[in-house]
């Protein structure tokens, strides 16, 4: 089985780089060294869901927060940049997967949108749901102020061991891999370990099932090469707003909400990065449940 997800992780990569060209079961299996039969049955083993299923979904998910977030795009420049050859097939697929079609969808966007779940209503169709988790503006970015210190800063490239989870659930299991590795290593445990979960999908669109996170630790120097499940990250030099605080898992959601939305009001734009979470402490070890974190965007 470690081969198999190995294998499904340079498939899946491979995928996520690559939305914006024809993605065909032949050229991802060769990617991952399957014949396109057995790939396609192991890639629905791990992932439950089919190639197709998971390239439309990314598709679609990475269009809706274009369309959310990214108002001065229009819809040709979204649909071409994901690899949709024309409107019509663009509208078609979008307008099934969230109940509405890219227009309605963006004019629909509320100013503090946050977070988009799809689900199934009475009659079967696919509604959009927009979840606030806290209405007001304003009590959002007083929260943030009370609770996290932020900073515009200039952060150094970051080489990461890094496990693949698929899904919310699974973090905790990729780090209990990514410790034993370490282990066998002598990198764990030591002074000053950092871990650091890097979003690779983001809860605006993808639902907490299927968002994938990858659990990685900071190296002092780079992976060079895959072992087992663990593989090379890197998170390249560049600008981040960088959020501090000590706060429980249950507030992860308003940090990162309440720091997306400081971000607008401050004029800021999202860089083409994955955000992600440095852990400078351990939940586990306060008495409270509480742990030290930064919260990082990537901005231009």
């Amino acid at each position: 089985m470690e081969e198999y997800k190995k294998r499904i992780v340079k498939a899946i990569q491979f995928i996520d780089n690559n939305l914006d060209i024809e993605l065909s079961l032949e050229k991802i299996s060769d990617v991952a060294a399957y014949s396109p039969f057995h790939f396609h049955r192991i890639f629905r083993l791990i992932t439950n869901e089919t190639v197709q299923s998971y390239i439309i979904r990314k598709r679609m998910e990475k269009s809706a927060f274009c369309l959310a977030l990214k108002k001065n795009l229009n819809l040709k420049d979204i649909y071409l940049q994901f690899g949709f050859s024309n409107h019509s097939i663009f509208n078609k697929t979008f307008k099934k997967h969230y109940g509405k079609s890219p227009l309605e969808f963006r004019k629909s966007v509320p100013e503090n949108f946050h977070k988009i779940q799809s689900k199934h209503s009475k009659n079967g169709q696919i509604d959009t749901v927009f979840n606030q988790y806290i209405c007001n503006i304003e009590n959002l970015l007083n929260w943030i102020h009370m609770n996290l210190k932020i900073k515009v800063t200039d952060l150094s490239e970051m080489n990461l061991a890094a496990v693949m989870s698929l899904g919310i659930a699974n973090v905790e299991s990729s780090y209990n891999i990514l410790i034993d590795w370490a282990k066998s290593k002598n990198l764990f445990p030591r002074d000053n370990v950092k871990m650091i979960s890097v979003y690779h999908d983001s809860f605006k669109v993808t639902p907490p099932d299927k968002v994938r996170i990858h659990a990685c630790m900071l190296l002092d120097e780079k992976l060079k090469k895959q072992e087992g499940e663990v593989f090379l990250e890197t998170i390249e030099a560049g600008k981040f707003i960088v959020g501090s605080g000590e706060v429980t898992l249950n507030d992860f959601e308003q940090c990162w909400v309440s720091l997306f939305l400081w971000m607008k009001e401050n004029n800021y734009s999202v860089r083409k990065a994955f955000p992600f979470e440095i852990y400078h402490t351990n939940f586990k070890e306060h008495p409270e449940g509480k742990m030290i974190v930064d919260f990082c965007i990537p901005i231009n």
